[in-house]
């Protein structure tokens, strides 16, 4: 079995290099960068299908552009992960009366990271 993901074209074996999606309450078809798995509701295209990609009268396409050289997370990304993992396990306090607005019970949020806490706390 081969690991190379294939287009998702009928008749077509070439390697897949983009992967299509479809966003039907926006009429929006997104192509973008190979994604990391195959999805069961995304399309596997080669490059020259995706190339060629039309989206039907009335739907616009989003065209996703590759970054250049391999994904690299950037010091704030891991930092950030640093910090919810401590915040995390960080002993819980219980907090008198309703949470502060704007807090759910879900956990504290920190940029774009959410501390979830478990069932048992």
């Amino acid at each position: 079995m081969s690991s190379v993901r294939r287009c998702s074209r009928t008749a077509c074996g070439r390697p897949a290099v983009a992967t299509l999606t479809y966003v039907y309450a926006d009429s929006t078809a997104v192509l973008g960068p190979l994604a990391t798995y195959a999805e069961p509701h995304c399309y596997d295209l080669c490059a020259e299908h995706a190339e060629r990609l039309t989206a039907p009268r009335g739907w616009e396409v989003v065209r996703l552009a590759a970054e250049a050289g391999p994904l690299r997370r950037s010091s704030d990304d891991l930092e950030a992960l640093a910090n919810a993992v401590r915040e995390a396990a960080r002993p819980q306090t219980p907090r008198q009366g309703r949470a502060p607005e704007g807090e759910s019970t879900e956990g504290g949020r920190r940029g774009h990271l959410r501390v979830l806490r478990s069932p048992d706390n």
